[in-house]
């Protein structure tokens, strides 16, 4: 008798057990599979962006990218040269370079290597405004817009890349640019797994942010 209740006993924890295990691949599995449609929905997010630039705009804002040493990498160049440009088409007369210190130890933060830039590429370093703290994108364009009321500026030409361009205009929206205008460059020298893999998780961390600071909480 007794063994028959040990039995018993023992059946129904291997029973639980198996549900238990049951129920917790069922819950991986659909984590795993909403993670698929996340990606799968910011990728094709990320790969719309589409330059929205209509008009000349008071000024242009440049976000900024890694710095290699004392100069721009090649990714960052090519975002100059795309803003350089504009500039030069008479999109816009002034521009602001957004960037903080990639590393302790680097002679310029990114703002300043790309003020050099474009000083040795013609532009007035007086037509130049620097933002030198920035560590992210909502901070790029959130300092920048700083600058932009300092000075009585209202519309704005944000010039990226073109994977990164859907969060950029979001952040912008979101901080509550006027009418801002995005105009994005494809890259040729930046790998595009790596990068717009980095975006994805750039763009659902920002989506979380985008939820506090619409509640209040950030």
């Amino acid at each position: 008798m007794r063994h028959q209740m040990y039995s018993g006993v023992k059946s129904r924890h291997s029973f639980k057990s198996h549900v238990w295990i049951r129920r917790s691949l069922f819950g991986l599995l659909a984590i795993v599979l909403l993670g698929i449609l996340w990606s799968a929905y910011v990728y094709y997010q990320i790969n719309r962006a589409e330059s929205t630039v209509t008009d000349k705009a008071d000024v242009g804002i440049i976000l900024g990218a890694s710095m290699w040493g004392d100069e721009p990498s090649p990714g960052l160049r090519e975002r100059l040269e795309h803003g350089l440009k504009l500039y030069e088409d008479g999109l816009y007369q002034s521009i602001i370079v957004t960037g903080g210190l990639d590393a302790p130890g680097l002679k310029y933060t990114e703002a300043e290597g790309m003020r050099n830039y474009l000083v040795d590429a013609g532009v007035p370093e007086e037509n130049i405004f620097l933002e030198n703290e920035a560590t992210s994108t909502y901070e790029n364009l959130l300092f920048s817009q700083r600058i932009m009321r300092e000075h009585g500026w209202s519309t704005a030409i944000i010039v990226t890349h073109d994977y990164h361009g859907t969060r950029s205009l979001e952040v912008a929206k979101t901080l509550e640019y006027e009418n801002p205008e995005l105009s994005i460059t494809t890259s040729t020298v930046l790998p595009m797994v790596k990068h717009k893999s980095r975006e994805i998780l750039a763009y659902t961390k920002w989506t979380a942010d985008k939820i506090l600071i619409e509640l209040g909480l950030k």
